[in-house]
């Protein structure tokens, strides 16, 4: 099934952390997105724009869509028009399913 038709799962409903190698085969569905391993194993995507307020109105669009889904990236604005989005479950110091969910969304509203 499209990660895009998917919904987010509670945290407690997951169970445990995928392992890298699942992560890896995931990360194929989700282009753009690189793994990221500092302390805790994650997706990281940058964005760039034409100016500062594409950037803010894009991190508005990922808000709304993470409230929605109930599962939220770490977010950070940096130099005038980048966005950077980091995905993990914090909950399970991870990655699950819905950290993949929440990135094919955002590659769509982009």
């Amino acid at each position: 099934m499209d990660l895009t038709q998917k919904k987010c799962v509670a945290c407690e409903g997951i169970g445990r952390a995928m392992t890298l190698a699942e992560a890896r085969a995931l990360l194929k569905r989700v282009p753009g997105w690189t793994l990221a391993a500092e302390g805790v194993l994650s997706i990281r995507r940058d964005f760039e724009f034409t100016d500062f307020v594409h950037a803010l109105e894009f991190v508005n669009k990922v808000a709304c869509l993470a409230e929605g889904e109930g599962h939220h990236p770490d977010l950070l604005i940096h130099s005038w028009n980048r966005v950077r989005l980091t995905l993990s479950t914090h909950a399970l110091q991870g990655l699950t399913e819905n950290d993949f969910i929440v990135a094919a969304k955002i590659n769509a509203l982009k």
